[in-house]
């Protein structure tokens, strides 16, 4: 009995890792609603890919701006702080940028929406594994 409850738990916890959600980030950004989804939950030490919908005030995909991942570890003792930028793609209503996190801890992370002469910016903090 014993084993068949270790087996229906193991089994479970694996269907609960096989259907994790993408890590999802929702924000507003100035005049713009921002959802910034990101392919690893959750994100991982190198490649990550950033899919960012960007909708006006009226929800329509904006598709004509230019988009920008920041992505940043202050500094520590014995460590200078590092600071990356990847620029998005757009791929189909959405921006595409891939994140590399060089090692495991907390990251800033700030997507900015240029356009029209104006920048908005979405910040949210990611923990790397």
């Amino acid at each position: 009995m014993k084993t068949l409850s270790v087996v229906m738990l193991t089994l479970l916890l694996m269907a609960g890792i096989v259907y994790a959600k993408d890590f999802e980030v929702k924000k507003k950004a100035g005049q713009y609603d921002v959802t910034i989804a990101i392919d690893k939950n959750p994100p991982v030490v190198g490649d990550n890919t950033l899919t960012i919908a960007v909708k006006d005030a009226s929800g329509r995909n904006v598709t004509d701006a230019k988009v920008r991942a920041e992505y940043s570890m202050p500094g520590m003792p014995g460590m200078p702080p590092m600071n990356y930028k990847s620029e998005a793609t757009l791929s189909g209503n959405v921006y595409k940028a891939k994140i590399s996190p060089s090692m495991s801890g907390a990251w800033n992370v700030a997507v900015k929406v240029m356009r029209g002469g104006k920048t908005a910016a979405v910040k949210f903090t990611i923990d790397a594994h």
